[in-house]
């Protein structure tokens, strides 16, 4: 309540202190033609004030108040002038505030008594009253052109801040999505090392050491990538840099696949396009691991003028898949949605005895 009314008890304040002060000097500029003050006109000066504090509950009775507080002010003879302030500020209010239909009406009311006033004091001067008209006319004009400025603000700033909620819920999705790649590559893997360390323990101890030594890599890694993730969630915390393909080699070594890796020709990439190739890269070797161990995997990069194109194949299984049936699903949907986010496509199915994914990526126009 405290910040919805916060307003309106100063203005009322200021409101107050101005009538009084301008009443003080308006009545002795004008003693020789109107009444000097005396209690009962403090008592209506202050009717204005009240009714500032109380329009926002009761916007009509209040703004008949202050427009009978002032015509009676003005019928026992006091100066012209401070019983106009209060007025005129709950005219404004009730237009900035969106009560235009009550605030048009009372200003039309208002117009009405002064003409009436002036009629009744027998100034029937045309000039006079189209100088009241003008004014009343000009003072709402302004009320309502202060309103559209602060609604347009207000406009402007609940556009503003859909789009930061707006943007703040694509950062979760991109967090999402960066954490399901990281997992579900690195525990597929950790998973296909320990099932073979498991099963090759006795057989070939150096190739199980090979094993668990690619799961702690790996291991090493998932932790390493989801605390760069989980930073972004900190307030003022740098984000790391996202894995790019300056790490294939890397991301191949760990495989636990026999990958052979060619780049055609190359180029700067934008940092979306360089993520969403790793990641693409990433998936397909995590299914060729789960789905296809012991395959042969190629992968190829074509960096061209207006695409970039990430081809993965593999030879088939050669030998039992351990995870075949442990997949969440995701995975081609996965890198499908990458694609499609920055306007590439990508396809993904069987080609001969393996399986093939391919991604087409568009490039901005290089600058020289």
């Amino acid at each position: 309540m405290r910040r919805k009314y916060g307003f309106d008890p100063y203005l009322a304040l200021i409101v107050a202190a101005a009538q009084m002060v301008i009443g003080k000097g308006a009545s002795w500029g004008q003693q020789t033609f109107r009444e000097p003050l005396d209690p009962y006109a403090y008592a209506l000066l202050l009717v204005g004030p009240l009714a500032i504090l109380l329009h926002r509950r009761f916007p009509l009775l209040t703004a008949i108040a202050a427009l009978a507080a002032s015509d009676l002010f003005l019928l026992r003879g006091y100066a012209y002038g401070p019983s106009f302030i209060s007025l005129g500020a709950v005219l404004f209010l009730l237009v900035t505030r969106g009560k235009r239909l009550i605030a048009w009406i009372m200003a039309g009311a208002t117009l009405a008594s002064f003409l009436i006033y002036a009629w009744l004091v027998g100034n029937s001067d045309l000039f006079h009253g189209v100088w009241i008209i003008t004014f009343i006319t000009l003072f709402m004009v302004v009320a309502e052109l202060v309103r559209i400025v602060k609604e347009r603000r207000a406009e402007r700033e609940r556009i503003a801040e859909e789009e930061g909620r707006r943007q703040a819920s694509e950062e979760r999705l991109t967090m999402a999505q960066e954490l399901h790649d990281v997992l579900a590559h690195n525990i597929s893997l950790i998973h296909v090392q320990a099932s073979t360390a498991l099963h090759l323990i006795d057989a070939n101890p150096e190739q199980a050491r090979t094993a668990l030594s690619t799961i702690k890599t790996a291991s090493k890694e998932v932790l390493g990538e989801m605390r760069s993730v989980l930073n972004v969630l900190r307030e003022g915390a740098p984000r790391s840099p996202t894995a790019g393909l300056d790490r294939l080699d890397e991301l191949v070594e760990r495989s636990g696949l026999k990958v052979s890796l060619k780049h055609v020709g190359s180029r700067p990439l934008p940092p979306q396009v360089e993520r969403a190739a790793y990641r693409i890269v990433q998936e397909s070797l995590t299914n060729a691991a789960r789905h296809a161990p012991g395959s042969a995997v190629s992968v190829r990069l074509e960096y061209g003028e207006e695409e970039l194109v990430i081809q993965v194949s593999d030879t088939g299984a050669t030998t039992a898949p351990v995870l075949s049936e442990a997949g969440s699903g995701n995975g081609i949907p996965g890198m499908r949605e990458r694609a499609s986010a920055l306007g590439g496509t990508l396809v993904a199915g069987p080609s001969g005895t393996g399986f093939q994914v391919e991604a087409r990526l568009p490039l901005p126009e290089e600058t020289s």
